[in-house]
C-alpha cells in the first residue's frame, strides 16, 4: 500500500547504523539529472560501524577522506575506488562517531543496477556530491514511498571485498532484498 513520498530526515539517519541499513531496503534513492527525477528502489546495502570496525574507512582515524564520516547523519560520503568507480554512502549515527551505509544495488526502471560503481554511474553520482545533505530534497535524497518490506524478505550476508578486516569481514551487515526482480 502506497501512502505517498516522504523524504527521509536527519533523525532517520542518526539511529544505529545496522538499523538504518536494514531499514533502507525498499526505500528509494532519488536523483535529479538534467531537471528530471530518477528513482531507484534500494535492494542492497552494507553497514560500516565506527572506528572499531576494521572494514570501516574510519578505522584508521580521521583523514581528509574520512572527515565527512565524523559529521552528522544524513550526509553523503562519496569516494573513488580503483581510481575509477564512485561509491555512495550515507553517514549515520551521531556526530563524532564515524559510521555509514554503502548503497550497493537498486532496481531502476525494472532493471537491477548491481554494484556501487554501476549505481553511481547510472545516477551520475561523483565526488562533487560528497558532503551533500541527503535530507534536503535537492539533487539527491532518499524517499519512503510507503512500501512495506517484512524482515523475512531481507537477507543478511557478510560484507563484500573487506577480507583484510579479519573477523569484521564476517559481520552479517550486508542486507539484500530476498527476491530482486530483474
Amino acid at each position: 500500500m502506497k501512502t505517498g513520498r516522504t523524504i527521509l530526515t536527519q533523525s532517520y539517519f542518526t539511529r544505529p547504523t545496522v538499523t538504518v541499513a536494514r531499514s533502507l531496503i525498499g526505500k528509494y534513492l532519488v536523483r535529479v539529472i538534467e531537471g528530471r527525477r530518477v528513482a531507484g528502489r534500494i535492494v542492497e546495502v552494507e553497514a560500516y560501524v565506527g572506528p572499531e570496525d576494521k572494514a570501516c574507512h574510519a578505522s584508521k582515524g580521521r583523514t581528509p577522506r574520512t572527515d565527512v564520516m565524523f559529521g552528522g547523519g544524513g550526509i553523503a560520503y562519496v569516494y573513488l575506488i580503483y581510481g575509477m568507480y564512485h561509491c555512495l554512502n550515507v553517514v549515520t549515527e551521531r556526530e563524532g562517531f564515524p559510521s555509514a551505509v554503502l548503497i550497493r544495488a537498486i532496481e531502476l526502471d525494472g532493471a537491477l543496477i548491481d554494484g556501487p560503481g554501476k549505481l553511481c554511474r547510472a545516477l551520475q553520482i561523483d565526488r562533487s556530491l560528497n558532503r551533500a545533505d541527503l535530507t534536503s530534497g535537492e539533487s539527491l535524497w532518499f524517499e519512503d514511498r510507503g512500501e512495506s518490506v517484512g524482515r523475512g524478505s531481507i537477507e543478511a550476508h557478510p560484507r563484500v571485498g573487506v577480507d583484510y578486516a579479519g573477523e569484521w569481514a564476517k559481520k552479517l551487515w550486508r542486507f539484500r532484498l530476498r527476491k530482486v526482480s530483474v
